[in-house]
């Protein structure tokens, strides 16, 4: 069979791949993406290296023990469909290191010459994660303790009914199909990035169904939608071809969100962000895209009876752990049992 691009399978693999034989080398691997025009371009180079006889690349060095290095327990990583992101760092840092001779304080002292004025949770993802992805990934059996202070700061704000009505409804006054970028998020639960990333097809109004197919873990997952959510995607003229959302992330999206904000407490905002214009304090400053994230998580266990796992079963988030910051919701709910207690009246009757 030549050399061909092979569809992505449905319920196996979001990506296309790159497989048949050319000029006596059989190639088998995923091209790691979604778009045909990287898959295409992939497929041209691996011809390209296969005529200059640069594939199959040589086997990595070994050390002089015979072991595995960092280098050739990385490119085995990889081409077992590993996430490159964060390797090539790490690759030149540790080289041909033997993976015998990368312990704790290997890995503590590369966090920190790699990266010296990062936050800890920024080090867990660039150095501590990826190295341990690659050791586990070559057999390894040890414990990689991380750093204080990984998992970043558990932020538990989130939006009350009346603030997030009041904001939806400035965004409406000025720019309606900002106002439904905000209800996306509001009864979606997704990330900015994943609503801005949404295509028509994409949606399956009928069904009430929204497709996520491009998210922070690459892992796609499926929405089901609000009836309401669903007449106003539908009634909703997309402006930009292939794309529901014709905004872009960065500045002149957040001052939408500021003059939202502002607008909502009465307080006057520029239609748009003057040079060296500064954002005056205000009672909802804490309120970013990710808030509406957060608000989605606290209504569905506090209005939607969800608990932890039935959040992890929305696929929009990966674990227990990573919803256990909702946890705080039902405490409220179970504080409410206070009342039940004997007052100390009936003792003293």
């Amino acid at each position: 069979m030549p050399l061909k691009i092979v569809e992505p399978r449905k319920g196996k693999t979001p990506y296309f791949a790159i497989r048949g034989t050319y000029l006596g080398i059989y190639v088998d691997k995923s091209c790691g993406t979604d778009r045909r025009s990287i898959a295409r371009q992939q497929l041209a180079d691996l011809r390209g290296k296969i005529e200059r006889r640069e594939y199959p690349a040589p086997a990595p060095a070994q050390a002089s023990s015979g072991g595995p290095t960092f280098l050739s327990a990385a490119v085995s990583y990889m081409e077992a469909g590993g996430r490159p992101k964060y390797l090539a760092a790490l690759i030149k840092h540790f080289g041909d290191t033997p993976l015998a001779e990368i312990d704790q304080a290997a890995i503590d002292g590369a966090a920190v010459t790699l990266h010296p004025n990062v936050k800890p949770a920024s080090r867990n993802v660039y150095v501590y994660t990826p190295v341990s992805a690659v050791l586990h990934h070559a057999g390894s059996t040890m414990t990689i303790r991380r750093p204080f202070g990984a998992l970043g700061r558990t932020v538990t704000d989130y939006l009350t009914l009346e603030d997030a009505g009041a904001i939806i409804q400035t965004a409406q006054g000025f720019d309606p199909e900002f106002a439904l970028f905000l209800k996306f998020l509001l009864y979606t639960g997704v990330r900015a990035g994943e609503a801005l990333g949404l295509r028509p097809e994409h949606l399956l109004l009928d069904d009430r169904l929204a497709y996520i197919h491009r998210s922070k873990n690459d892992k796609p997952r499926t929405l089901l939608l609000r009836e309401d959510l669903c007449e106003a995607l539908r009634a909703h003229a997309c402006s930009v071809p292939g794309r529901v959302f014709r905004f872009r992330a960065g500045g002149n999206l957040h001052h939408k969100l500021n003059r939202a904000k502002l607008g909502a407490q009465g307080i006057a905002c520029p239609a748009r962000r003057p040079e060296k214009w500064v954002v005056p304090p205000h009672r909802l400053a804490f309120a970013n895209f990710h808030t509406f994230r957060h608000t989605w998580a606290t209504w569905m266990r506090r209005y939607g009876g969800a608990d932890l796992q039935g959040l992890v079963a929305t696929g929009n988030w990966s674990s227990t752990r990573s919803a256990q910051r909702y946890a705080h919701v039902v405490a409220r709910d179970e504080w409410e049992r206070v009342e039940r207690l004997p007052g100390l009246d009936k003792a003293a009757g």
